[in-house]
This record gives C-alpha cells, structure tokens and sequence, in this order.
C-alpha cells in the first residue's frame, strides 16, 4: 500500500532514527490505530529508511494463535538476518527451559526464576552489545499478541533505552480491549517516546490514495462511493481498486471477493471475539443495536461489546450499526457452518420478536432457520403478516419466501391448507409452473372439505390456466354461495372472477352478457371486453374499460382485469389508447419486478403492436415476454405469446423464425381458450405464406367455428372470414373467397374500422380488375384512420397497381412509394402483401419470382397447360400447381388471363 497522508507520522519516526545515530539514546514509537489503517506500511517504511541509513534492522510479527506460545516472537526477533550470532545459542537454551515452564502455569501470570531472568538478561546485553557497532532498529507488528516471555525481553530493553542505540517501533491495534497496560507504562518513562494514532482517510484522502495508484486523477462519482463503502480504510480501498480493475468501464466500482477477503483476513489477525461480534452484527443487519443483546448473541461481554464496535467504527467498516456493504456481511457468515448459521438466525429471530421488531425484519432470520423446523407458536404468524406485508409492497419474492418458511414450523390442518393456498398465489406470480406442485395438494384440500370457498375460486383459475378443465369444473361445482351471501365484497370478487374466465375460457363457464352487478371496475373491465367480443366495438364498451382502467391500481387483486380493460380498447379499435394504458401497467410492472405481470403485459402490449402495423416491436415485446416467463409456464394461455411471435415473423419474411415457433408444442387445453384463437390464425397465416394454403384453410376454418360456437363472432377480434378467403384465391377458388369476403364486409358495418379496411382488401381481390381501385381506396382510408401501418402498406401496394393497369402512372407511383415508406417505418420484409407487390410503372412483375416459378409462369402466359408445362421442365404436374399457386399470389392476380404477357418476353417461354 502507497503511503497517502502519513508523510507527518513518517517524519516524527524518522526524528527518533536521527537522534539515535547523533547518539543522543534510544528512542520508541508506538504506532496505533484501527485495522487496515495503514500502520504496518508506515512501519515498512520506516524499516527501508533505517537500512538507508545502516541500521541494524530486527523484525517480528505477533499473531493471536502464538500468543502463548513461550518466547515465539523474541525467537522472530533475535533469529532475523543479521541478528547479533551469540543469542541464537541462548535462545536454544532457553527454549527448552519455557515449555517446561508453560506446561506448568498454562495461560497464568509468569514468574521467572533466577535462571530464566539471567538468560533474558544475556539476550538484552547481546542486543546491546550489538548496537555499540551499529544502530539497531527493533521492529514489533501487532505487538498486542506478544507472549509473556518475549515481553518480559521487552521490558528489559525499554528499561536500557536511555543509554544504548536502539530504538523501537511497535505498531499495535487494541480491538476488544487493551494490551500489556505494563509495556505501555515502561514507554512512557522514556524521553524519546512517540505515540502516533492513524485513522481512516478522508473522502480527499480516498481520491489521493485512488490517484496514487492509478496515476490519474479519479471519477468523483467513484471516489465518492469508494469513500463510502470503504470508510476510508486504505486497505478496504485498495481491495476494491483491485476488484475494479477488470471491469470495462474505469468509473465502475466493483465490490467483490478481494474486499470480502481483506475485511475478513483483518478480522482473523485479530481476536475470535471481534469475529464473533461481528458476524452478530452481520446477522443482525440492524435490526438490533443493544450492546446487552450484541452481547447475547455473540458470547461476549457486553463491556466486550462496546469496545469492539468502537474498534470496528475506528476501522471504518460500520456504518451506525450496520456493515457497510453486503459483500462484507456476506464474507463473515461464510465461515459458519450451516447449523451455526441456523443457530445464529434462530436466536436473532427470537431476540428480535421478543423487541417488537418489525414482522418483516424478523421474518429475515426465520427464513434462514426455517429448516430446523419445530416448534416457535409465534413464528407461522409473524411470517404469515410478513408475506401479506410484502405482497402490499409488491415484493413478491420475499413473501414467497417468507410463506414456504411458514411451512417448516408447526401449525394445525387449517392453518397449513390456508399457507398452502397463499403460497400458490405468490408462486403463479414469480413463475405459474412453481405452483403447479401445490394445486394437487389444494384438489385433496378442496375434495375433503377443508379449502375456503375464496381459495377453490382460486385454485378453479390456475387449473384452468393449466388446462385442467374437468378439475376446474369440479372445482367450481362445490362451491358454495353462502359466503358470497353473507360477504358483499367476496360475492363482488367471485363474480369479477367469473366474469374474467367467462371471456377467457368460454369452453368451461358461458359468457356473462348481462349488466354489473355493482361498480367494481373489475366486473367493469370483464363485461367491457365480454361485449366487445359479442357485439363489436361500442363507445359504451370502451367507456367500461377507460373507467375500470382509471379506477384501479396494479396488484395482484386488479392486474388480469387491467390486461381485460386494455384488451378492450385494443379490439374496439382503440389502439392507440390501448397501447398508453399498456405501456404504462408495463412499466408499472417492471417496477414492482413481478415476473408473471411483466410477461402478461408484454405480450398484450406485442398484440396491440401487431395491430398498429409495428411488426418489428410486436417481435421485440413477444420475445421478452416468453424470455421472462418460459413457454413451458405460460399454460393455455401460451397462445397469446406464440401467436404474436408468429404473426410478426411471418409478416418480417422470418419464415425460418416462424416455422420453430409453429414447431413448440402447445397444450391440447389451449384451444379450448380465447388465446387458441389467436394462436390458429396466425399459424394459418404462416401456413398460407409458405404455400400451404389447405392447411391454412383448415386453421382459418377451425377458428371461425370456436368463435361462432363461443358467441366471439366479430372481426375486430380476428378476421378469419378475410383470412379464408385468401386461402380460396391461393386455390383458385373465387367463388368461395368472395362469398367469405362480403359476408365479413357486411359483419364490420359501414364505419371507419381497421376490420372494414382488411375485408375491403380481400373483397377487391375477389373482383374484376376494373372494380378494385374503389374498393381499395375505401380500405386505404379506414386503415389509415385506424393507424395499422402494415395492412395500409399492403393495401396501397395492391392500389398502385390497379392505378397502374388503369394507366394512371403518377397516381401509381405516388401510391407505391407511400406503400414502401410504411413497409420501411413497421419493420416488415419483403412484402407480399395479402394478395402481391404492386410493380412501379415499367418495373417488370417477374422479378419477384423465383427462377422456378419464373419459368413456369413465362409458359403459362403463352398457353401452355400444366400437363404441356411439366412434360417441358420435367417436373411433376403438382409442382407446376404449386409453383402457380406462389406466383399468382405474388403477382396479385387470380388466372392465367391475367398474366402480364406484355412484360414476358416470347423468347423466354421457348
């Protein structure tokens, strides 16, 4: 360690080394001070600069575990190189002579006899004798572990210091309680004696210290905050420079391994009982700062534990009552065992109960003994009113926690079953596959009577997201509505409940189409998105939402029937809206770092991107929405991430991407939900994008049918009539694709939707080439009010070549150069368009075709059929079917007559 800010302390020793030399006696210097202060430094220091000046240099280390043993540090002294040679012989005599002595007075006060002293004498005079050739510099570091033998030498030598050249240097760090008040007493009979005291440094002393090392002057943001967690202790500082020092950005402060080790290494060099009351502190963590209690808890003497906190404080390594950092608490309760650490938090817990300390701070040290188990009659309470405290704070985790302790100690039938439940509850928010262990024990639960009306409602809602419909039933069967008579607030709960897995599950419980009961704005947002789904979009229905949306605030009572509230607006055409309320419960929950309610919200928020044409967001939101809850988790209600996935890859062009999210199995209970629904649309999608337009079909199909048998029958939720109908052009079949697209034109009504805009697309698509370009302007101008950037940029590409067949070429380009702009802006590939590309005028149709379907379209469009087409490429006549189906799509058109000829050459079809 560099020396910073003892240049004044260096310059009293190196007085009393010039005064030695000019042969004025010897002198002393005690240097004291807290831990890691810099004390040995500043003795290594002064140690070089007496070898500078041809001292005789000696030096001993003592340490706590030799503090007993006989003569251990003189041996270090008087045995160092260049030691006077005739006391190694009087060392090895009195060697023997001090373990007998040990063996009988053990830890007792010495008393030497005559021989003993005459040896210790000789030793003294040797040293004596040395210094008459040459100054002689003693050296003792932690003087405080001397043991008795050795500091009966030392006394000798202080008493001759007057006359002789010796001078010595002991640093010494008091910890818990005084050392060797005798030596102390001799030094100060001395006319050159020092005392020094080193503290720890100042926030500008830090900044020296750290531009000491790094040559350049520090961040004051990291200087500031390595004063901070340091103290000012130079050691602790130069740990952390250490830990810092791979780390990519020079103003980041790491606070690792190095700094724990250190704050633990000057805890061991001093006594047990300093490391014993500091791993109560760090197992207290504040909760308790009563020296009586400290003393309890560690052992020790509460006098003990006074001195030794005024050490650790010296030392810079508390800040009030607490360590500084986790890091360090960490550190010291590594080297318990795991039943001492149990030990330890057990009767922290008890003492912190016994003081009314707050549930949650006393939950913490039940937690970690909770595996001990037994009997604490106080203990499931406290931590039953910890996790309720901790879920009204949003911190999900420790009630978690707190709750699967409770479950270790003992407690009654009751009692257990309603721990079971809550914990169930705060394990569907951290991650619904962690409380998938405790729905069978809640089932036996419920089977035998023993679960409340209030917790089967619950356990209804999670076996219903697991798929477990036939449990669910059962489930919902057996309760009673007793409660909900005698209980206006239950009976306002159970039917917000009902009505939310009413829209999300319609297969199990009938959708409630009737009024609210009451104002709860959870029953609100239910029935808001229950008539959005049944009728269409209504102003009342957006108004519910808006209102239950304004009314609630995010918790684990309120947060589905937000995403119901927000689901509203977003199928009501209110997107725009939707999005602000979303990204707001988004943020929200990141804040409360909720896992379950981040990935909800984020998929909602994927879907509402989706229909604002904001493809590459939609993908963004989807994907971190199964990155914070995995796949395997998210139940039925996978659907809704999985759809939105695969939706935007499809529209991007990802079909790779697209095919392994089609490829994920999915739960057979999915498609008995509402996100079923989105889940078969956009696999149709997929399926019709890559040229397999019956499998598209059938999904498209299989929608339409749970829509209709669920009551969900609108287009605003999903257009799966325009989608079918697509799949029948991919087919040639016209008849059937214009049948579907006007029955869905006249589902959306007349005003301005972005469901009228997307079956206005397909309705053109069904008609003849001089009938399109109204039908598609109309489209354009609803998809243009409702904000869906890519459909709008599909339908003005289809426009600019209607424009352009028509030979309105500026009105073309116009069109195909904004339809461009909004592929750009929403992120999508290289667009097909629901029904082609639009060509700019001149731009050849065929260049969008691969080389197969290049060479079967040139042949086509001079008449030649499929049989004449396969026999010429040597190819089956299905792959000219298949090959057809791509490009008519691609081309926007429906038969061959329609097949640009003009921009073929002849050659090619030869």
């Amino acid at each position: 360690m560099r020396l910073v800010g003892l240049d004044r302390e260096l310059s009293e020793l190196s007085e009393l080394l010039r005064t030695c030399v000019r042969g004025e006696g010897g002198g002393a210097a005690v240097i004291g001070g807290a831990m890691g202060c810099g004390k040995t430094e500043l003795l290594t220091a002064l140690k070089s600069e007496a070898s500078d000046q041809g001292f005789m240099v000696l030096d001993a280390v003592g340490s706590w575990p030799e503090r007993l043993s006989p003569g251990s540090l003189l041996r270090q002294l008087l045995r160092s190189a260049g030691a006077p040679p005739g006391a190694v012989a009087l060392l090895d005599g009195l060697h023997g002579r001090c373990e007998a002595v040990a063996e009988e007075t053990g830890d007792l006060p010495w008393t030497l006899d005559a021989a003993d002293t005459d040896v210790l004498h000789r030793l003294c005079a040797e040293a004596v004798r040395a210094a008459e050739d040459v100054p002689v510099l003693l050296c003792v570091d932690d003087v405080q572990f001397t043991d008795p033998l050795s500091l009966h030498w030392l006394l000798h030598l202080i008493r001759r210091l007057r006359q002789v050249r010796v001078v010595l240097a002991l640093t010494e760090c008091p910890l818990s309680r005084p050392a060797h008040p005798q030596l102390h007493a001799e030094l100060l009979r001395q006319p050159n004696y020092r005392r020094l005291t080193l503290g720890t440094l100042s926030p500008a002393g830090v900044t020296a210290l750290l531009a000491a090392h790094r040559g350049a002057t520090p961040d004051p943001v990291f200087a500031e905050r390595c004063h901070r967690v340091s103290g000012g202790n130079p050691l602790l500082v130069r740990a952390m420079l250490e830990d810092s020092r791979c780390a990519s950005d020079p103003a980041t402060l790491v606070v690792g391994d190095t700094y724990g080790d250190t704050l633990l290494s000057c805890l061991h060099r001093g006594r047990p009982a300093l490391l014993r009351l500091t791993r109560a502190l760090a197992a207290l963590d504040g909760d308790i700062h009563a020296p009586g209690h400290l003393a309890r808890l560690s052992g020790l003497e509460p006098a003990a534990v006074v001195r030794g906190t005024g050490a650790l404080e010296s030392a810079g390594l508390l800040d009030g009552i607490r360590l500084r950092h986790p890091v360090a608490a960490q550190a010291v309760l590594e080297g318990l065992s795991a039943a001492e650490r149990s030990t330890l938090h057990r009767e922290a817990a008890l003492m912190c109960y016994e003081e009314g300390v707050a549930a949650t701070r006393t939950a913490r040290h039940l937690r970690i003994c909770a595996g001990e188990g037994g009997s604490l009659p106080w203990a499931v309470p406290l931590l039953r009113e910890a996790a309720e405290r901790h879920l009204n704070g949003n911190r999900v985790a420790e009630a978690h926690s707190c709750l699967e302790a409770a479950l270790c100690f003992e407690a009654d039938d009751g009692e257990r079953v309603g721990l079971r439940a809550l914990l169930a509850s705060t394990s569907w928010m951290l991650n619904p596959s962690i409380s998938t262990p405790h729905l069978g024990e809640l089932a036996i639960a419920l089977s035998d009577g023993r679960l409340s009306a209030r917790h089967t409602l619950m356990l209804a809602k999670y076996l219903l997201w697991h798929g477990r419909f036939d449990d669910a039933v059962r489930a919902v069967a057996q309760m009673d509505d007793r409660d909900e008579r005698a209980d206006p607030e239950y009976a306002a709960e159970v039917r917000a409940t009902w009505e939310l897995l009413s829209v999300t599950y319609p297969v199990v419980l009938a959708p409630a189409r009737g009024e609210p009961a009451n104002d709860d704005p959870r029953s609100l947002s239910a029935m808001a998105l229950s008539r959005v789904l049944a009728y269409g979009p209504t102003d009342g229905a957006v108004a519910e939402a808006e209102s239950a949306l304004r009314a609630m605030r995010l918790g684990k009572h309120t947060q589905e029937w937000l995403m119901c509230a927000v689901a509203a607006l977003s199928f009501a055409d209110r997107p725009e809206t939707a999005a602000r309320w979303c990204d707001h419960w988004l943020e929200e929950a990141r804040a409360r770092k909720v896992p379950l309610w981040m990935a909800e919200f984020a998929s909602l928020r994927a879907g509402i991107a989706l229909r604002l044409g904001d493809v590459t967001r939609a993908r963004s939101l989807a994907e971190a929405a199964l990155a914070q809850v995995p796949a395997d988790s998210w139940g039925v209600c996978i659907g809704g991430p999985l759809a939105n996935l695969i939706q935007a890859a499809t529209d991007t062009r990802d079909f790779a991407a697209a095919a392994e999210y089609v490829a994920q199995p999915v739960p057979d209970g999915m498609f008995s939900s509402r996100f079923g629904l989105y889940y078969l649309h956009a696999r149709g999608c997929f399926q019709l994008e890559t040229g397999r337009p019956y499998a598209a079909l059938d999904d498209f199909t299989r929608c339409g049918e749970l829509m209709t048998r669920w009551g969900f029958d609108q287009p605003t939720l999903l257009p799966w009539r325009s989608s079918a109908a697509r799949a029948h052009l991919a087919l040639s079949d016209v008849r059937a694709a214009r049948g579907l697209a006007d029955e869905q034109a006249a589902l959306v009504g007349e005003g301005l939707s972005r469901a009228r805009g997307i079956s206005l697309r397909v309705c053109a698509a069904t008609r003849d080439p001089g009938e399109r370009a109204g039908l598609l302007e109309e489209a354009v101008t609803n998809l243009r009010s409702c904000g869906d950037r890519f459909q709008l940029a599909g339908a003005l590409g289809e426009l600019s070549r209607e424009y352009g067949l028509a030979g309105q070429a500026s009105r073309a380009r116009d069109a195909l150069e904004e339809s461009r702009r909004m592929e750009r802006e929403c992120g999508a590939g290289a667009p097909s368009g629901a029904f082609g590309q639009a060509s700019a005028p001149g731009e050849t149709a065929m260049g969008r075709l691969s080389g197969a379907e290049n060479r079967v379209v040139t042949l086509a469009a001079h008449g030649r059929t499929n049989k004449e087409i396969a026999d010429t490429l040597t190819v089956t006549v299905s792959t000219v079917e298949q090959h057809l189906t791509k490009a008519f799509r691609k081309l926007g058109i429906r038969t061959r007559k329609e097949l640009p000829r003009k921009n073929i050459p002849e050659a090619a079809a030869r």
